[in-house]
């Protein structure tokens, strides 16, 4: 049976007009007004604010149909997914779709953010009612051309029909249909029922892609524009003395050289001249407070052994539990700083004129980042303009925009429209990066259980958020303590793939391990056990659910056959909540010529409805690759504030040949989609930690996994 609710859209969240070029009606809805419970009657078209729209439909005259998607494309899909839940309410054929990329408008969308995987999750609603209130628009408009109710005709593929066997295509009624009321009640589909969702789709920008059209920001040209390669301080703590540019200038293709701050910008007719330009450039720098890595790791494990912290949770009484505990255990899990490494290294566009500011490039925060823009150089918001490009990757680097605004500053003191182009030893060692973190925790066991559990997280500048302290075990264990503490650096750091969880997980998914060691348990069963305790419903803190994580559990179990190993095979297992999804993985090792390698890692994820299973299984993939990879070989210092890698050549990255199949299995589900860019990443770690473990009796506390495996290498492994 059919869903039908009473339309959520405010009259200024819908917008329609029949005044296209071409013909044809545009519609769409503000996701934050469509969203609000206060629901008014529709008013006549010359009231609404044609301005305040988000996602959008164009319907030609022909039938087929412009979807825009307004979030940014940074590789998770949303352009490809969020027009498919559109089309599928909306009832036109998936061939007959065109997707644009939106741009920035602050008038007219909102939460254009492509960031903590919630894009298809907070709009989901939206875009169905979108979709089926343009469909319910299209049949009235039928309807009232025939001279019949409304409620004899339908439509399906495009195709409107009345009971009697006329038909029409949606492109026949859409001027007709931009002069209707928006209708009160619109009905949605059943999950049974759906024809485009759950069916795979190819990536809209796939032949773009491969053919190397202009897409993503290294591709953007405007007439005029000089390239900007910019010189920072080579270290974090040091700041500019002064600088000879006179062999700079002598470069053919350099146009001029700009301060700003305590950087350097070389302009350029071409990316060439404006690096090699920047190679010659000549700077003094003054060293203030430069901080090392070595001394990182004393203050972080000073916190992780004082009193001082935040509670973030507490339950019951740890102190009773660890004081009358048969047996504790007591671990500290370290992990370095990363950097990013996207495909595309930062870049954006600048054009600071007296009349306006636009800017174009990859960015995951555009509003954020044209506000930042405007109070920079003084300018009102509504003076900037944002065009958003295709991503070559995100990871939470592109959601900061300092090189937007590194950009807009230079075109502003040059007086010219400027490109920033970063080169790989630019994005790497003046980057924003994932903030070394350690973690300390500590179980009591009595009886044969769980009683008590303590973790204190130590972080450099900031911790972990606050949905984080009510993920697992919150609930499943009686007596239960989570704090923080940080220490503050010069050292840029922030969000970072599945922040804090991606390293999280491997610890406690690691320490669970040891509790069912020592508890004589199978790991698989321990946890589900330690589900069971939960009483769902109860505390409404709690974020995950423990029957979605016990399926999940249960199914990479069985995919991953976790009670069969075969001779030469080693097996771990883990299971984490992150971003609304629940994830479970298997990871099989081998020992090949003393060391592990990762052959197999089997992930079962619950994220409720799958829109793209293509795009949906390689989200999962791809975030379990990142996670082994980082786990396995990722690793960066400081010394004296200078970054210990500069490329590829000294940052060691996961390889092809080192890539493990990864078979993933979704729960089939009714229930709304959640996040999946991050979550397949934060238990990958810890299921290739316990696999090792199985194959060498290692336990692995610290990350790299091969940087903490040399350091014992005199050991018999395998």
């Amino acid at each position: 049976m059919k869903k039908q609710i009473k339309n959520t859209f405010s009259r200024r969240g819908f917008i329609r007009t029949s005044a296209l070029a071409g013909g044809g009606m545009l519609i769409g809805f503000n996701f934050l007004t469509a969203c609000k419970d206060e629901v008014k009657p529709p008013v006549d078209i010359a009231n609404l604010n044609f301005n305040d729209f988000n996602a959008y439909i164009k319907i030609a005259d022909n039938g087929y149909v412009t979807i825009f998607s307004p979030n940014p494309e940074i590789g998770q899909g949303v352009k490809t997914s969020m027009p498919m839940i559109v089309a599928e309410e909306l009832d036109v054929p998936w061939e007959h779709v065109h997707v644009e990329q939106a741009g920035l408008d602050t008038d007219k969308y909102r939460g254009q953010v492509a960031g903590g995987s919630q894009s298809i999750r907070q709009n989901w609603n939206v875009l169905r009612q979108t979709g089926a209130t343009a469909k319910q628009m299209l049949v009235n408009a039928a309807a009232a051309k025939w001279q019949i109710d409304a409620s004899e005709v339908s439509a399906k593929d495009g195709i409107i029909t009345s009971k009697s066997g006329e038909t029409l295509g949606y492109g026949d009624v859409v001027k007709e249909a931009a002069a209707l009321e928006v209708p009160e009640n619109v009905t949605l589909k059943e999950p049974k029922d759906f024809k485009i969702i759950g069916n795979d789709a190819l990536n809209v920008d796939l032949n773009k892609i491969v053919t190397g059209k202009p897409l993503f920001g290294l591709d953007y040209k405007k007439d005029g524009m000089l390239i900007a390669s910019v010189m920072r301080p080579p270290a974090f703590g040091q700041t500019l003395k002064d600088f000879d540019d006179t062999e700079t200038r002598k470069i053919t293709g350099v146009i001029d050289v700009v301060q700003f701050g305590d950087k350097i910008a070389v302009l350029a007719k071409n990316t060439w001249s404006a690096m090699k330009g920047k190679k010659v450039l000549k700077a003094n720098w003054e060293d203030n407070a430069l901080e090392s890595t070595e001394k990182h790791n004393e203050l972080l494990l000073g916190l992780l052994n004082s009193s001082e912290g935040e509670v973030r949770r507490e339950d019951g009484n740890v102190d009773k539990a660890f004081a009358e505990a048969d047996q504790i255990i007591d671990r500290i899990y370290e992990s370095p700083f990363l950097p990013h490494n996207c495909m595309e290294p930062m870049n954006f566009y600048a054009d600071v004129t007296s009349d306006k500011i636009q800017l174009a490039g990859p960015i995951q925060t555009p509003e954020g980042t044209a506000n930042r823009v405007a109070n920079l150089l003084n300018r009102a918001p509504e003076e900037v303009e944002v065009e958003l490009t295709r991503m070559g990757g995100g990871f939470g680097r592109r959601l900061y925009g300092d090189f937007a605004l590194e950009a807009a500053e230079i075109s502003n003191k040059a007086g010219k429209p400027v490109k920033l182009v970063y080169s790989r030893e630019d994005d790497m060692n003046a980057g924003i990066f994932r903030p070394a973190i350690k973690y300390r925790i500590s179980a009591a066991l009595k009886d044969g259980k769980v009683t008590g559990y303590k973790l204190k997280e130590a972080a450099i500048n900031s911790n972990m958020y606050g949905l984080i302290p009510n993920f697992f075990p919150a609930g499943a264990i009686p007596n239960l303590k989570i704090e923080s503490a940080n220490y503050q650096s010069n050292i840029t750091t922030g969000a970072w793939r599945a922040p804090y969880t991606n390293f999280l997980a491997f610890a406690e998914q690691s320490f669970f391990d040891e509790v069912a060691e020592a508890l004589n348990q199978d790991p698989v069963q321990l946890r589900l056990d330690l589900l069971d305790n939960v009483d769902e419903g109860a505390d409404d803190r709690i974020e995950y659910s423990a029957s979605r994580m016990k399926e999940v559990i249960k199914l990479a179990a069985e995919k991953g056959d976790w009670n069969n190993t075969p001779e030469g095979i080693y097996k771990g297992f883990s299971a984490y909540y992150s971003h609304n999804t629940h994830v479970a993985e298997v990871a099989e090792i081998s020992i090949q010529n003393g060391k592990p390698k990762v052959e197999r890692v089997t992930a079962a994820v619950d994220c409720g409805i799958v829109i793209n299973p293509t795009g949906a299984n390689n989200q999962v993939v791809g975030g379990v690759l990142d996670g082994i990879g980082h786990a396995m070989y990722g690793d960066f210092t400081f010394d004296a504030g200078k970054p210990s890698a500069s490329n590829f050549d000294t940052y060691r990255l996961i390889r092809m040949n080192e890539t493990p199949k990864v078979a993933v299995h979704f729960i089939d589900s009714e229930i709304a989609p959640t996040g999946l860019g991050e979550p397949g990443l934060p238990p990958a770690g810890g299921a290739v930690a316990n696999a090792i473990k199985a194959a060498t009796g290692k336990r692995l506390l610290k990350q790299p996994f091969t940087k903490y495996l040399a350091e014992t290498e005199s050991e018999v492994i395998g």
